[in-house]
């Protein structure tokens, strides 16, 4: 299906099951062009493949994992391009880190050799209630707006998957997540 979707013209693929996404790297290897976004949380004993075969990570949610990245990703390889991941809605079900740890997390990656900020991710709260998805997205949207300023390298906010595409969109995301609507639900 992946391949599908690469003839298609897409290039960008997001996975979140560290194994079985760097099958699908090594199996797609002669596709060079592909881009391919680790999204899922990362145990400290997974950070090195992720290191060794992601262009991006927008699972960042510690100084920890920011610290083995950097440290895990091979000289050979362009900087791994780092989103935060920030719980803007504090659903105790997902990762990521406060609003108040985004700056001193940022300043750690920006100073990092072997990462590249570029800006902000986030999942939040599972709910059909429009207004509150546009609330906790237009928060991030802030969040982002001030990262920005602070570095300009940084021009990612993914936000917004298959369940609430469009009221990240109307808070302004420029990455969505939509591999449900793609690929259907897992099995």
């Amino acid at each position: 299906m992946i391949e599908n979707a690469y003839f298609a013209g897409h290039r960008q693929f997001g996975e979140s099951y560290v194994q079985e996404a760097v099958e699908k790297v090594h199996a797609l290897k002669h596709h060079r062009d592909i881009e391919w976004h680790f999204i899922g949380p990362i145990q400290s004993n997974k950070s090195r493949l992720v290191a060794e075969n992601f262009s991006w990570v927008q699972s960042v949610d510690r100084e920890k994992l920011a610290k083995r990245l950097n440290e895990q990703r091979p000289n050979n390889l362009m900087p791994l391009n780092i989103l935060i991941q920030v719980n803007i809605s504090h659903d105790d079900n997902k990762s990521g880190c406060t609003i108040n740890e985004i700056e001193p997390l940022a300043a750690l990656i920006d100073n990092s050799r072997q990462l590249n900020l570029r800006g902000l991710m986030t999942i939040t709260k599972n709910t059909p209630d429009k207004a509150k998805q546009l609330e906790y997205f237009q928060q991030m949207r802030a969040c982002f707006d001030r990262l920005k300023d602070q570095y300009p390298q940084v021009d990612t906010l993914s936000m917004g998957m298959s369940g609430d595409l469009e009221s990240a969109i109307t808070a302004g995301t420029t990455m969505v997540r939509i591999g449900t609507d793609i690929f259907g639900k897992r099995q």
